[in-house]
């Protein structure tokens, strides 16, 4: 495990906090390789959920380490641009429900991490941009396509094309955040949100983001018959039987992921 990247499993919750606080806790190459690692293979049977943070109150990812790109040739660049984005795509693969909980600076790299992720909860002094373009480069990591989907293209354009920076407000505004809160309150709040979601049936959250994912750029129909599938799959499992037991017995269901 890497000196930076900290992980601890707390009621099926598995948490991974950034830790490179003399860097404003900058994305590297070891790091990046070493996050990819961790949430491609997060699927525990004891896990239901991910928390991703960063440490310390200055920043969750203040970007990717430019001391380290600075003097990449145009090859190297694409290389690192495409390694970059089998962590992007280990977020968004993941099976399970990843909420980002965003402390600080959430920058370039940090800013295209957190938008991987399912939710972001940010605290007030959270700040969210795309500097790039103020280094003669564009968003490697992703970060042109996935804010677009969130937010459209011309929030997109608007924020890539200036480099400015956003608060949580705004960015909660723009539909990027999903609830900004007090510092002291970010890991409570978020906390408390994903406990709910891991006590859900783990199986139906899984597909339900799965069948969101996939359906998103599809027609409607294609999208109707993704849904269908997966409706119907879960009728075989037992966490299907188990709720709907519970239902009609008036307790909270036992799910077991089966």
């Amino acid at each position: 495990m890497s000196e930076y990247l900290k992980t601890e499993k707390k009621n099926n919750i598995l948490y991974i906090t950034i830790d490179r606080q003399k860097q404003l806790n900058a994305i590297n190459r070891s790091i990046m390789d070493e996050l990819t690692e961790i949430v491609g293979s997060a699927n525990d049977s004891d896990v239901n959920a991910v928390v991703l943070t960063g440490a310390g109150e200055k920043a969750f990812v203040a970007g990717g380490d430019i001391n380290e790109m600075k003097d990449k040739t145009a090859s190297e660049a694409k290389e690192f641009a495409e390694n970059s984005h089998k962590l992007i795509r280990a977020f968004r693969e993941c099976p399970l429900p990843v909420i980002a909980a965003v402390n600080g600076y959430a920058l370039g790299g940090g800013f295209e991490i957190a938008l991987a992720c399912d939710f972001i909860y940010a605290s007030k002094n959270a700040l969210f941009g795309f500097p790039e373009v103020k280094l003669g480069i564009i968003p490697g990591f992703g970060g042109t396509q996935l804010l677009s989907r969130v937010a459209g293209p011309n929030v997109a354009k608007e924020l890539i094309f200036s480099g400015r920076f956003i608060k949580a407000e705004e960015a909660a505004a723009l539909g990027i955040v999903n609830k900004v809160t007090e510092p002291e309150e970010l890991i409570a709040e978020t906390e408390k949100y994903i406990k709910e979601v891991a006590g859900r049936g783990p199986l139906a959250v899984s597909l339900a983001k799965q069948t969101i994912d996939k359906g998103f750029n599809l027609s409607l129909e294609e999208a109707l018959t993704i849904e269908a599938s997966a409706f119907s799959i879960l009728f075989s499992t037992k966490d299907q039987k188990e709720g709907m037991k519970a239902f009609f017995e008036k307790r909270d269901p036992e799910f077991k992921g089966e």
